[in-house]
């Protein structure tokens, strides 16, 4: 009989048992893609995945690979918790980085367009255009696209122009000499970011069918000599620049945070350049000339074969209109019985606390909360965070309706949420244009809740309705991401949210929460001491369980702690969308956790932490994920769901991801991700489409 106390002890701290952050990111994107090569999947909606796992690739160097680079220059012998140095990480990304290229250009080449072909949907080369429609395609070029495009011909009074971050380009080579007797042997053509990529032909009965498409690039390396008259092309290629699109705004330098980010938001398509794309076929001589100009190393080139602005192919699905058999089927959400036609919402929401699932169940119940609170006579205030919302979002023109009805609205906008800067500044204008109070969060932190809260007089006192999400005030994104949003009018939950306000709109110490846990305060220690309950218990011979679905499983103590409770026997399940750096499976380590990652038709977006307790079960839900910045640097809440009825229903919808055995992914101990197998006669279960039988309208 083994004794346990003989068996060495692993030291949690050893780098091998972590996951490089990045490297888990970009196996993510491998997830994404490979929904481009499923067959389950219809044909255009393939194409997008293949088209997101391009754009999910742009972000990653504009941020990550960009933050490393800047890394490896202040501190190149930093070492993370996985053991990698700056310098190591970016040999690691460019070798998988340019593996995920490859393939995403052969899923595109080998795989989709024949598919498409199969389905009269093709993309036309240049060389396979028939006259008619060389014909049509240079009267195309000369009316619509050449008096829009200017090429710069290279010499000292023009010298090499400034390239816009992700844009479309052509590096072309010319012989002879122009009207002035210049010529430098290269001339660059940026083409317009409002110029469509996929150009539709017209049907003719012989020589187009009813989708047959070519790509601009294509139409401008047919007709680029048309805009050097005189002279000769001899090579035109397509180019792409990826820059640093992150931003640094000094919160102790600053005195108005508005005009800060409109100052760095002028820049941001101009930040230093991380990746150069460029067309396969590119002699090697101006790929060497790109190279030096853009002062970038081999290892940040990569050379395509097909558009360098994969991402926007997805551009065709809007152009086919009549295809339904092609895109995934169309659903109606369901709106709970509660909040049925015409029904009061504050009453609905005083009989009991409601719980909503989007997509599979309706938005609509959170904008009209937000419609009935700005007309009804009782409504005293409104105070709301947005994170990314838009300014002709319905959310905004109820709060806008709420302020001219005299209402007290104040709005906690996050400037700084990544990509959609310009968009909140026109929406902090918009609110502030009718009298809206528009604050912009606490300094130094980024205000990542989601949280809105109604107050209105009844019977002689006042009571606070709260409406508390995993995701954003985003009707668009609602119908896309997978979140939870609880509707309350708990007396202490409502108190917490209103002191959590008062936190963000003024200044003062941390105020004690009656139920909700918040970052940068409370929340992570609260984690880790719940950890370490399920650990007691487990070591005291009695059930301990933890299911937790996140975004992301990144902070290392959080790791550490889930290494320490599967070492103590506690069972772990965790859903984990994108990034995990944890191992699991291990023996003697992390024997008893599972890791589990979702990729369907919607983005998996819930952040949900149950434990067992003894079976004195709490369930949470979230605006955080476990990473270091939504436990440090951003303000997050994490609010309990106390109704056993909404806590079981959480925990049914929980059980079909961990039954899934179709759109899951599971993570291997070296890091690897393995699509689970049906057993042999098995149901085949995928999670978001029971979900989608059991709630749609």
């Amino acid at each position: 009989m083994d004794d346990k106390s003989s068996k060495p002890e692993i030291d949690i701290n050893q780098p091998e048992y972590y996951i490089n952050r990045d490297l888990s990111l970009l196996a993510f994107n491998r997830r994404v893609l490979a929904q481009a090569k499923n067959e389950q999947v219809p044909l255009l909606e393939r194409l997008n995945y293949l088209c997101i796992s391009s754009s999910n690739l742009d972000e990653f160097f504009e941020v990550r690979v960009a933050s490393i680079i800047e890394m490896a220059e202040i501190d190149p012998k930093a070492v993370g918790v996985d053991g990698f140095t700056p310098g190591e990480q970016l040999e690691q990304i460019s070798t998988h980085a340019h593996a995920l290229v490859d393939e995403q250009y052969q899923v595109l080449n080998d795989v989709l367009i024949p598919e498409l072909a199969k389905e009269n949907i093709r993309f036309i080369r240049r060389k396979d255009w028939s006259p008619i429609q060389h014909k049509w395609l240079e009267k195309y070029f000369n009316q619509e696209l050449m008096p829009i495009l200017t090429p710069v011909g290279l010499d000292s009074a023009h010298p090499f122009p400034r390239i816009l971050n992700k844009s479309l380009n052509f590096i072309i080579s010319l012989t002879g000499k122009d009207a002035f007797g210049r010529n430098s042997g290269r001339a660059v053509l940026q083409a317009p970011r409002s110029l469509p990529r996929v150009i539709r032909l017209p049907q003719t009965e012989t020589h187009s069918g009813p989708y047959d498409f070519v790509f601009l690039s294509s139409v401008i390396h047919a007709f680029v000599n048309e805009l050097f008259h005189g002279m000769t092309v001899k090579g035109c290629y397509q180019f792409r620049v990826t820059r640093n699109s992150d931003f640094f705004v000094d919160d102790d330098a600053i005195d108005d945070l508005l005009l800060a980010v409109e100052g760095e938001l002028a820049m941001r398509n101009y930040g230093d350049e991380v990746r150069l794309e460029i067309d396969a076929e590119c002699a090697d001589d101006t790929v060497e000339f790109l190279l030096d100009r853009f002062n970038l190393t081999e290892d940040r080139l990569y050379r395509v074969n097909g558009p360098v602005n994969l991402n926007r192919a997805q551009e065709l699905s809007a152009l086919i209109t009549d295809r339904p058999d092609l895109k995934f089927p169309t659903f109606k959400p369901s709106t709970p019985a509660q909040f049925g036609r015409n029904k009061d919402m504050f009453a609905a929401i005083r009989r009991n606390d409601i719980l909503l699932h989007h997509p599979f169940e309706a938005f609509t119940p959170v904008v009209e909360f937000l419609r009935q609170a700005a007309v009804a006579p009782e409504v005293l205030a409104i105070k709301q965070t947005l994170y990314r919302t838009g300014a002709d979002s319905p959310i905004v023109a109820a709060l806008i309706k709420a302020a001219r009805a005299g209402k007290e609205v104040t709005v906690v906008i996050e400037l700084r949420a990544r990509f959609d800067e310009k968009a909140n500044i026109d929406l902090a204008s918009k609110l502030q244009e009718a009298a809206v109070h528009v604050v912009y969060g606490v300094v130094g932190y980024k205000t990542h809740a989601k949280m809105c809260l109604v107050l209105r007089r009844e019977g002689g006192e006042l009571r606070n309705y709260v409406h508390l999400g995993t995701g954003n005030y985003h009707p668009k994104t609602a119908q896309l991401y997978t979140d939870y949003g609880l509707f309350s009018c708990d007396k202490e939950l409502g108190e917490d949210v209103r002191r959590v306000f008062a936190q963000l709109t003024s200044l003062g110490k941390v105020t004690k929460l009656n139920k909700l846990l918040q970052s940068p305060f409370t929340l992570h220690k609260a984690l880790l001491d719940k950890i370490e309950r399920e650990i007691h218990h487990a070591e005291n011979g009695k059930p301990a369980k933890i299911i937790i679905q996140v975004n992301a499983v990144v902070e290392d103590q959080l790791i550490k702690a889930f290494y320490r409770a599967s070492q103590a026997g506690v069972v772990i399940k965790l859903i984990v969308r994108g990034v995990c750096c944890l191992r699991p499976g291990i023996p003697g380590l992390s024997e008893n956790i599972e890791v589990r990652a979702i990729v369907g038709r919607f983005l998996e977006h819930a952040r949900i932490y149950v434990f067992h307790n003894d079976g004195n079960r709490e369930v949470f839900a979230s605006s955080a994920d476990l990473m270091s910045r939504n436990m440090f640097k951003r303000v997050e809440i994490c609010f309990p769901i106390e109704n056993k009825k909404l806590q079981m229903r959480i925990l049914h919808d929980l059980d079909w991801y961990l039954q899934d055995n179709n759109q899951v992914w599971l993570l291997q101990p070296d890091g690897s991700y393995q699509r689970a197998k049906l057993k042999e006669g098995g149901e085949t279960i995928q999670a978001q489409t029971m979900l989608l039988r059991e709630l749609q309208g």
